[in-house]
Order: C-alpha cells, then structure tokens, then sequence
C-alpha cells in the first residue's frame, strides 16, 4: 500500500511491559515489540513510523499538556503523512478523542485514536487487531476527523465513551452511529455525511482552564458545593438524572447556579444515562435550572462537554459566545432536538 502512517504512543496498556508492581509503560519497549510483528510489514499494510511521547504515561496521567502535545506533532507531521494513529491508554482515551476532535481543525486527513486492553506482548492481546484495523483506516482516507477504532468498531471521537474496564470491545456510542463496523471487512457507514474541509488545517492550543464536573445522587447536599464556585471556576459539567432533572427542591441549587452567574462559571448540563438527551425544562424539576441560565448539553458525553469547555475558552470567547456555543454543534459532538 503506498501510504505512510505515522504512530504516536502515548504510554497506554498496548505498549506496556510488565513488572513486579503490575504494568507500565517503558520507553522502546513497543518499538522493539513492532518489529516483531511480520504482519506490519505486509505489503497491504502502509508505512509507518512510530514516535513516542516523552515522558510516556499511564493514560489516567494524561492531562491538557498531552492532548497539546499531540496537536504539535499531528501539526508538525501533518504534510509529511496519510494518516495518524494515537495509541493511547483506554481509562481517559474517549477524553483525548473528544479533546482532539475540537483542537485539529479542518482535518482532511484520518487521526485515528486506539489503544488495547491487553498489552502487546501478551499470548491474548487484542492489541494487535486494533492496531492494524486503526492503521488501514487511517491509511483508506474515507473518514477525515477523529476516531476511536476499538473492538471492531469505529466511533466518533467526541461521540465516544468507555462502558467496560475487562470487556475487549470496551467502548460505546451510544447516541450516534458508528462510523463504521469492523468485520471480515470495514463496513463504512455510508448514511454519514463525509466533511470537507476546505479551510487549511490548523491546532488550538489547549490554556489550563479550571473545570470541574458534578454527579447528582439521591440527597445531594447543594449548599457544601457552593464553595467550589470561586470566580476562578471557568466551567462546570453538572450531570443530572434523566432528561436533566434534579433532586429535592428546586429552590436547593440556585444559590449554587447564581452564583456561577455572577462569577461567570459556565454550567453545563448533561445526563448520567448514556442513551438520551438533556431536555431542561421538560419536566419541574429541571425548570430552575433553565430559568437560572444553564447550558443545556443535550446528548453530548460528559468527555466532549469537559473537553469543549477547554477548547472554547482557549479560544478567547467572553462568556456569553461559550454558552451559546456548547449548545451548538461545532465538531459532530452534539444533537439538538
């Protein structure tokens, strides 16, 4: 095939050795594996070349200074490869799909985000079907944004989200269609509209913004959280029962939700259930947060809201364009209804 991949490893499980003290991630290690592996060197594979992350990590490390890391080295290589495959650990990699699929902007080429949950050099691996199925995707060029390939399927980055810690097809979409199904072949989901881009390609640096996120539960005690809502609190991602609701009075949260207004906290609003939409509004218990000015995150995963927040505040809007943009589509990540 005469296309060239580049791999950038991040330190996930796929490339890990294993010690006394469990897993971790060795530098050169997953280099020297790969060169073992005669299947990458079929003449129906792409090139590739492999660059690792330095320092390497163990994913549930991996914070803003990855996902921009990652962003150069797409940004640096970018004329120079086909196509892009991030392995990357599974604990935060739906965070990192979602993160990047906001900061490439206007990509016309594949970055395809996989990982395993079986290191490599293990008998049982499902590391090596994930790769190889990651690489010849990003090799096809038939999808040109950022994807999760895992366990036979391929999701939408910033619609993606982890369901299992021990399954191997350990991630779901749950409120968009695969982008494709992975089988004797890659099914592509011909019904998704391809984008073009027609702007040239550019990364958003990602700034350290203060984020923070909130899981209602039966009692919740609003008033012990009104202390996190300093002025320095950029945003936050509330998730709410069902369609958006709220335990208790309604009358609880809106000391909290005033002051998020006043010191110009964006709240977001989004569902515990994976499947479904936010409808703020649709039932009384939601209203309060409506009429006190929340940002309703219809279906959007807790991983995209979190990672749009970064992404639109580092692009410099006032507080107003942020809330009106995380209710807008912007990167595939949304569905109003």
């Amino acid at each position: 095939m005469d296309k060239k991949i580049l791999l950038i490893y991040t330190g996930g499980t796929i490339g890990m050795n294993s010690s006394e003290n469990g897993y971790f991630p060795q530098k050169g290690f997953l280099q020297e594996l790969l060169k073992e592996i005669h299947v990458l060197r079929n003449e129906k594979m792409p090139e590739w070349e492999l660059l690792e992350l330095d320092p390497l990590l163990d994913s549930s490390n991996v914070t803003v200074n990855e996902w921009n890391k990652i962003g150069s080295i797409v940004k640096e290589n970018y004329d120079s490869f086909d196509g892009f495959v991030i392995l990357h650990g599974t604990d935060t990699m739906a965070y990192t799909a979602s993160a990047l699929s906001f900061t490439l902007e206007n990509l016309s080429k594949p970055v395809v985000i996989t990982g395993s949950q079986i290191p490599l050099f293990e008998v049982r691996s499902d590391g090596l079907d994930n790769l190889v199925t990651a690489m010849m995707v990003a090799a096809e060029g038939r999808i040109n944004e950022v994807a999760l390939c895992f366990g036979n399927k391929l999701i939408r980055g910033n619609r993606s989200t982890k369901v299992s810690t021990s399954n191997l097809n350990a991630f779901s979409s749950p409120n968009y269609p695969l982008l494709a199904d992975i089988g004797t072949q890659v099914y592509y989901n011909t019904m998704i509209p391809q984008k073009e881009a027609d702007l040239p390609f550019r990364v958003q640096h990602l700034d350290k913004i203060p984020i923070g996120i909130i899981k209602v539960f039966p009692g919740i005690q609003f008033e012990y959280f009104e202390e996190i809502m300093t002025k320095s609190l950029r945003g936050i991602v509330l998730e709410t029962f069902g369609a958006g609701n709220i335990p208790g009075s309604a009358d609880a949260i809106l000391p909290i939700v005033k002051k998020a207004y006043e010191n110009g906290t964006v709240l977001v609003i989004c569902s515990q259930c994976l499947k479904g939409s936010v409808s703020l509004g649709a039932y009384e218990t939601s209203v309060a947060l409506k009429n006190a000015g929340a940002v309703c995150g219809y279906d959007m995963t807790t991983e995209a809201a979190v990672s749009k927040l970064y992404y639109l505040f580092s692009c410099g809007y006032d507080v107003q364009t942020v809330k009106q943009k995380m209710e807008e589509d912007i990167a595939g990540e949304i569905t109003r209804i």
